[in-house]
């Protein structure tokens, strides 16, 4: 009997993960036929089942069953949306109400030169010039998104370029040739190396004489391109970029995006400057 023993262990054994994971797909299918059976959509919940569907249909090999999931992973993404447009709506009255106008569809919106975009499902948003953050993801809540664009209006929008930036940046730029062993093509520096030297280049002697993070003088990136966007909108521009290739355009390290519009700009990876 010690065989018989064995084999019925080893059958048990073998089948008891996929008795786990059948008993899973059914209960995850049991809740999300339970919200496909209301009369109205329920974004969240089915969000959050679909979820726990799509794990426990990776264990089986079944296209009926997979033919289910992505029936009601459309269902739920069309519910979504709808959810995200209802949301958009009521963000466009706030703002309208402010004499201010938000263009554009879920999950993008824009608000003069600042863009708003839409994580329906984690419930949450986040405000960004181009394609650099401003804000940390926030929760889909009017007054706090209101709040948190009056600050990015001050802090960007409204910003003032500094009269001196050009001749600063030129000699960050310079900096960083000299820094070469061999001057590159044309004078081409990378233009997040220049960035890098210009806030190095902007540190008071405290830093340098007691290198902290309580010494160090932030210059943020999206200050950085907001004031390049500025020298270029303002004529003062004496630089020159040179447009980004496709792989260093998906390294923020390589390059930058420099918006002409909320939606709309280039991205760059290096720049130069004329000698005198």
């Amino acid at each position: 009997m010690e065989e018989v023993l064995s084999q019925l262990t080893g059958a048990q054994a073998e089948l008891e993960p996929q008795f786990k994971s059948l008993r899973t797909t059914m209960s995850a299918l049991k809740t999300a036929a339970r919200l496909a059976s209301n009369d109205k959509a329920d974004a969240l919940p089915m969000q959050k089942a679909l979820t726990k569907l799509e794990v426990a249909a990776a264990e089986i090999e079944n296209e009926t069953l997979a033919a289910a999931v992505r029936t009601f992973a459309a269902a739920t993404q069309g519910a979504l949306d709808d959810l995200a447009f209802d949301f958009a709506g009521d963000l466009r009255d706030e703002f309208a109400k402010r004499g201010e106008t938000v263009h554009g569809r879920p999950p993008t919106l824009t608000v003069g030169i600042l863009t708003f975009t839409i994580d329906i499902a984690a419930r949450k948003g986040q405000w960004l010039y181009g394609k650099e953050p401003l804000t940390k993801p926030i929760a889909l809540s009017l007054v706090g998104i209101l709040k948190a664009y009056d600050r990015q209006v001050k802090r960007i929008v409204n910003r003032t370029l500094d009269e001196n930036f050009v001749q600063e940046l030129q000699k960050a730029w310079q900096d960083t040739l000299d820094k070469r062993k061999s001057r590159p093509s044309k004078g081409r520096v990378n233009v997040v190396e220049v960035y890098s030297q210009l806030t190095l280049n902007r540190q008071s002697a405290r830093f340098w004489n007691q290198p902290s993070r309580s010494t160090f003088k932030e210059y943020e990136r999206d200050l950085f391109v907001r004031d390049l966007a500025l020298a270029r909108e303002q004529n003062v521009a004496t630089f020159r970029l040179g447009v980004a290739t496709k792989n260093q355009a998906e390294q923020t390290s390589r390059s930058i995006w420099l918006p002409d519009t909320a939606t709309a700009g280039q991205y760059y990876s290096d720049i130069t400057f004329d000698r005198d």
